[in-house]
């Protein structure tokens, strides 16, 4: 473990969290965020000098442990704490044991989440840059942003390939988890078109037809709306790539703090800013034939 921090006094290139804030703020704007979402800061003083970031992609116990040992000042997750409206942050329960872990140990807690997917450079961007994906474009483009800016991406590969060579291609690109990758249509399938969507993305399934994708990568396929879109198929497309919510949200971990890095040298200010490297899939092992 890192030493902790001997002088608690912040010296002029110091952020405090508000100013971090900000530029969250400006990097991946909260009206992007989709009306159901809950992003932005739910633990911290405004005031407080924030030396050392943590990015994570969920706010679990581990990483906040993680967080703490390393001496944070916060922690910047893509998954919210505090998606759905609780009662209780009591310290008998899982959310405000995190809570006040978070608080006691003076760090910030941030959320990056919808906002991070829809923003020019966010979560969808990166996977369909790592896959090759060019001319990349929404396949939902939001309702308060730019035209570059909505839910999902659909773009075209340099070179057609078949299904089973893209999906290795995903599956080398995703951290290593129990479940893999799943997928579904012709492995001798052509593929040129390629929508993407980082974490769960059946909903949708319109805007991809629409796009006339050869293939959609997402996580956390269901079978119904998995098997309505296989069938709802012409000439066999959309293929189905399933991968882990995870995996594919974490690919946009380095990417964000690397571009906060920037904008905090951009207003002479300084952080060391840490990428987490604990696999938070919920998955352990899987069985299959």
């Amino acid at each position: 473990m890192d030493a902790p921090h001997s002088d608690p006094r912040p010296d002029a290139r110091t952020p405090t969290l508000g100013r971090v804030c900000d530029l969250v703020e400006e990097l991946w704007p909260g009206s992007l965020a989709e009306s159901w979402d809950a992003v932005g800061l739910v633990v911290g003083r405004r005031d407080a000098p924030v030396r050392r970031v943590l990015f994570a992609v969920d706010p679990v116990a581990a990483v906040v442990e993680e967080a703490v040992a390393w001496d944070a000042d916060l922690l910047i997750t893509h998954h919210p704490l505090l998606l759905r409206p609780v009662t209780s942050v009591a310290a008998d329960g899982f959310k405000g044991a995190a809570v006040h872990r978070l608080i006691e140990s003076s760090c910030g807690l941030l959320t990056a989440h919808t906002n991070a997917d829809s923003a020019i450079g966010g979560v969808s961007d990166v996977i369909a840059d790592a896959l090759g994906v060019r001319d990349a474009r929404p396949l939902q483009v939001t309702a308060d942003g730019l035209s570059e800016e909505g839910i999902g991406r659909v773009g075209e590969l340099d070179e057609v390939c078949t299904l089973a060579d893209f999906a290795a291609r995903v599956f080398r690109l995703l951290p290593a988890v129990a479940g893999g990758v799943r997928v579904s249509g012709d492995p001798d399938g052509l593929v040129r078109t390629v929508a993407v969507c980082g974490g769960a993305g059946d909903s949708l399934f319109d805007a991809v037809r629409a796009s006339r994708a050869d293939v959609y990568v997402t996580a956390d396929l269901r079978h119904h709306p998995a098997s309505e879109a296989r069938e709802a198929a012409v000439a066999d497309r959309p293929y189905l790539v399933d991968v882990s919510h995870f995996a594919s949200e974490w690919l946009w971990l380095p990417v964000g703090a690397r571009a906060l890095e920037r904008a905090l040298a951009d207003h002479e200010l300084d952080a060391e800013v840490r990428v987490s490297q604990l696999n938070t899939d919920p998955w352990d092992f899987i069985l299959t034939p």
